[in-house]
């Protein structure tokens, strides 16, 4: 079962991991060995991801002698631009068509994000340990 679906290629690079794989990928094809190495997670962790991210068509593998060499799918990778493409379009339209509302003269109307107010962090005083004294030691 996928936990993706089928067809989602920006689900999988949700987590940092994968992410980071997909960049290493990018710049050449490598070992699962070479990923963990370069990576804070251990080899069955890299495993995993790239199982996902092959599921997702994002990655392929081919076999060179006991090793898998995993790279990036370019067919994956282009699915993976239509959909920010096709984001990034609906983003623009919707933007374009709040700025061709506004009247004549007048900038649009800009709706800002809410302010998330953080509570204020608490910093404990440190714990003075005083050195053993010949009075107190015994």
């Amino acid at each position: 079962m996928s936990t993706y679906p089928s067809g989602d290629v920006m689900g999988p690079l949700a987590d940092g991991t994968r992410r980071a794989i997909v960049e290493r990928l990018a710049e050449r094809p490598q070992a699962v060995g070479e990923l963990a190495d370069q990576l804070p997670v251990s080899r069955p962790a890299v495993s995993q991801h790239l199982k996902i991210l092959k599921d997702a068509g994002l990655v392929t593998e081919r076999a060179a002698g006991t090793r898998r060499i995993y790279r990036l799918n370019p067919i994956g990778v282009a699915a993976l631009r239509d959909q920010l493409d096709a984001f990034w379009n609906r983003a623009l339209a919707g933007y374009q068509d709040v700025v061709e509302q506004a009247p004549v003269g007048e900038p649009p109307t800009v709706v800002e994000p809410p302010t998330v107010v953080e509570p204020p962090t608490v910093v404990e005083p440190p714990t003075v340990v005083e050195p053993p004294t010949e009075e107190n030691s015994s």
